[in-house]
C-alpha cells in the first residue's frame, strides 16, 4: 500500500473529546478467499477483483452442484490445527501480532482476546455428527471447543489477559470491536486482539441462506451481489479469519476507533424492523460516544448485502443522517458475506482506504444510488463509519478515523 493518503482538515489532535479515548488498530492479520495473508487481499482491492469463484462437487445440496462463494484455500499448516477453521484463526492472529510489533507494538501487561464466532468450527462437527462418534479421540473432541483454538493462541504469545466469544449474528466482529475498546476503556484489559473467524462455506450452510432467500448461488458476483443498484439478487458467500491488534497507545496504528453503539431491533428474526427506529438511534448513539458530528463523516462502508431491504435501510440512513458524505459502498462484491467475520474484513477495507488514499469499492454495473462509489476511487478527507446489520436485528455501528487525519 504505496499510494499517498489524501489529507484531511481535521487532525486527531483537535478532536472534541467523546465518552473515552480512541482505539489504535496497531496491527493486521487475514486469511480470506484471495489467500493467505493480508498481501492478497491488499492485491484484491487493487486490481477490484471478486475473490467469489465458481466452486463445484456441491451435489446433493446445491441445484447443478455448483456455487459462487469465496472460501479460504486449503493450505493451512496442519501444526495449527486439524481443520481450516483453527489454521486459519491462528495465521491471521499470528500475522497481526507480528504485524503490529514491527510497527512498534509493545503488549501490556494483561492482553485480552475477543473472538467473533457465529458457527465455530463447523467442518469438525459436521464430522462428529456424521462419523463414528464412538471413535472420536478426546483431543480432537477438545480441539471442536471454540474455546480451545484461543487458549491455545493466549498459550502460545504468553497472554494472561481477559478471553472469550461473541456472537451476534453477521455483526459479530463489529460487536466485537466495541467489545474490545469497552475492555480497553475500564482498563480490563491493557491491550485486546480481536480474532474473527468463520469458515462456513459448506454446501448445507450455503442451501439454506439460499432458501431463505438472501444468498445467490448461481450468478457471478458482479451480477447476483450489487448493493445500491438495480438488479441485485442478494448476497454471494464468503470465509475469512481476521486479527486486529486493538491498543490505546496510537504509536503505529493504522486507524483509530472513535467509538461505537450496540441496539437490538426485537422484532423480526429475519427482517428489519421497517421503522428503523432502533438503527437509528444506534448511528446516532455511535456518533455520540465518538464526539463526532455528522458532518464529520466522509462515507459509510456499509453492511451491503444487496438485499432490498437492507439496502434501503442503510440508503435511508446515508440519506437522512449524513447528507453531507461523500458517498456509500460495500465490499460484499468483492469478499462476500463473510458472516462473523464480515465487519473485520470490511474494516480492513477501510484501513485500506486511509493507507492508499483510494476507497476499494466494487465496480458499478447498474443504475444505483446516487452517492454509490464506483470502483476503486480517491478518498475525499473525513470519518468512515462501519455498520453491520445481524439477522435478527443487531444493529452496530462503529465510527474511524485515519491516522493522518
Amino acid at each position: 500500500m504505496s499510494d499517498a493518503v489524501q489529507p484531511s482538515s481535521h487532525a486527531s489532535t483537535q478532536r472534541k473529546s467523546g465518552r473515552d479515548s480512541p482505539m489504535s488498530i496497531t496491527g493486521v492479520g487475514a486469511v480470506t478467499g484471495y489467500g493467505w495473508g493480508t498481501k492478497h487481499i491488499w492485491d484484491g482491492f487493487l486490481l477490484s477483483e471478486s475473490s467469489v469463484k465458481l466452486t463445484t462437487g456441491l451435489d446433493g445440496y446445491v441445484d447443478g452442484g455448483q456455487a459462487y462463494i469465496s472460501t479460504i484455500p486449503d493450505e493451512g499448516d496442519r501444526h495449527d490445527g486439524p481443520s481450516r477453521f483453527m489454521q486459519a484463526l491462528r495465521f491471521a492472529a499470528r500475522e497481526a501480532v507480528t504485524d503490529a510489533t514491527e510497527r512498534g507494538w509493545k503488549p501490556g501487561p494483561a492482553v485480552g482476546v475477543v473472538h467473533s464466532i457465529v458457527l465455530g468450527d463447523v467442518a469438525m462437527w459436521s464430522d462428529f455428527y456424521q462419523g463414528d462418534k464412538e471413535r472420536v479421540r478426546v483431543k480432537r473432541w477438545v480441539n471442536m471447543m471454540p474455546s480451545t483454538v484461543i487458549s491455545q493462541f493466549m498459550k502460545e504469545n504468553d497472554f494472561h489477559g481477559p478471553a472469550m466469544s461473541v456472537s451476534a449474528m453477521c455483526a459479530s466482529a463489529n460487536a466485537g470491536v466495541i467489545t474490545a475498546k469497552s475492555w480497553l476503556d475500564s482498563g480490563i484489559a491493557s491491550d485486546v486482539i480481536l480474532l474473527a473467524t468463520d469458515v462456513s462455506g459448506l454446501p448445507i450452510f450455503l442451501r439454506r441462506f439460499s432458501d431463505l432467500g438472501v444468498q445467490v448461488l448461481d450468478r457471478p458476483p458482479f451480477d447476483a451481489c450489487r448493493p445500491f443498484q438495480e438488479g441485485s439478487g442478494g448476497f454471494v458467500g464468503g470465509e475469512a479469519a481476521v486479527a486486529m491488534v486493538m491498543s490505546n497507545k496510537s504509536n503505529g496504528a493504522y486507524a483509530s476507533v472513535l467509538g461505537g453503539a450496540m441496539t437490538m431491533d426485537a422484532y423480526n428474526l429475519v427482517a428489519v424492523a421497517p421503522d428503523l427506529k432502533e438503527m437509528f438511534r444506534c448511528f446516532h448513539e455511535a456518533l455520540a460516544t465518538s464526539g463526532v458530528d455528522p458532518s464529520e463523516v466522509a462515507y459509510l462502508n456499509a453492511h451491503g448485502t444487496g438485499t432490498a431491504m437492507g439496502d434501503a435501510a442503510e440508503a435511508r440512513v446515508l440519506d437522512e443522517l449524513f447528507p453531507d458524505a461523500h458517498g456509500i459502498f460495500s465490499v460484499k462484491p468483492l469478499v462476500g458475506h463473510c458472516q462473523a467475520a464480515g465487519a473485520a474484513v470490511e474494516i480492513l477495507a477501510t484501513i485500506y482506504a486511509f493507507q492508499t488514499g483510494y476507497v476499494p469499492a466494487p465496480p458499478q454495473v447498474a443504475p444505483g444510488h446516487a452517492r454509490l462509489v464506483d470502483g476503486r476511487t480517491p478518498r475525499l478527507p473525513g470519518l468512515m463509519v462501519k455498520s453491520s446489520i445481524g439477522m435478527g436485528g443487531y444493529n452496530t455501528v462503529v465510527i474511524i478515523e485515519g491516522s493522518d487525519d
